[in-house]
């Protein structure tokens, strides 16, 4: 696949773990467990095509009203993750990146992403940023209280916030924007994930659950990119269809 035809930023919800245990007859935690195996997997093939960014939406703001077991467990997890995981990133020079409302986790929790941010900070293969009790709407909302604050400070006028202060403001800034997002499990909504950001990103749905998502899936939806004409307003005459050498 040529460079001109790889998304630089690939964003994903990761769903139907519990669907994918139900089929097994297992408990929805072990489906969340073994997606934990499949992000191993997307980083490494992310590394392999070159992908710059790797956005995971690993837990929304609404996931709470899921059984408080669930959440505990997927709190777990989570932490579990970080701690062993965040050594072999920076091994490989992989950043990683947190955004969410993370103060209504542990204190350990809160502890474990600001050490790893820490230490993988100045890394440069790859970026992956998972989103963690996160929201398009609160992004957004966020994002408009820290420019309304600068405005009340006198250090900005109203007038002055265009399109570009707002993404320089919001989650990701300083990355590139979503260019693919992929949603694993069937369903074919973006369910409050990267509201902004997600814009102009191109939309891939697959009905194979997370768990099971592989390499040969993770190319078909590079496949599928690379035959899109992304136009951003202009006309097709005036894009040049990217060719398909998967």
């Amino acid at each position: 696949m040529s460079d001109s035809c790889v998304p630089r930023h690939i964003a994903i919800i990761m769903d139907g773990n519990g669907r994918w245990a139900k089929k097994r007859a297992l408990p929805r935690f072990a489906g969340h467990k073994a997606g934990v195996d499949t992000v191993r997997n997307i980083v490494k093939l992310c590394v392999e095509y070159k992908i710059e960014v790797l956005t995971l939406f690993a837990f929304s703001s609404e996931n709470w009203r899921r059984p408080e077991q669930e959440v505990s467990l997927l709190m777990q997890l989570l932490t579990t993750a970080l701690e062993r995981e965040v050594k072999k990133l920076h091994k490989n020079n992989i950043r990683l990146q947190i955004i969410g409302a993370l103060e209504s986790f542990p204190e350990k929790l809160r502890q474990l992403v600001i050490d790893a941010e820490q230490l993988t900070k100045n890394n440069t293969v790859l970026t992956v940023v998972i989103a963690v009790n996160y929201g398009g709407h609160w992004d957004i909302v966020e994002t408009t209280k820290k420019l309304a604050t600068q405005v009340e400070q006198g250090t900005l006028k109203a007038q002055d916030i265009d399109e570009k202060m707002f993404e320089n403001n919001i989650c990701l800034a300083g990355l590139p924007i979503p260019d693919l997002f992929i949603r694993t499990g069937g369903e074919q909504r973006i369910s409050n994930f990267l509201l902004w950001q997600l814009a102009y990103a191109e939309m891939y749905f697959t009905d194979t659950s997370w768990p099971a998502f592989d390499k040969e899936d993770f190319l078909i939806a590079l496949k599928s990119f690379a035959t899109r004409q992304r136009r951003f307003g202009r006309t097709s005459e005036q894009v040049e269809k990217c060719s398909n050498n998967v």
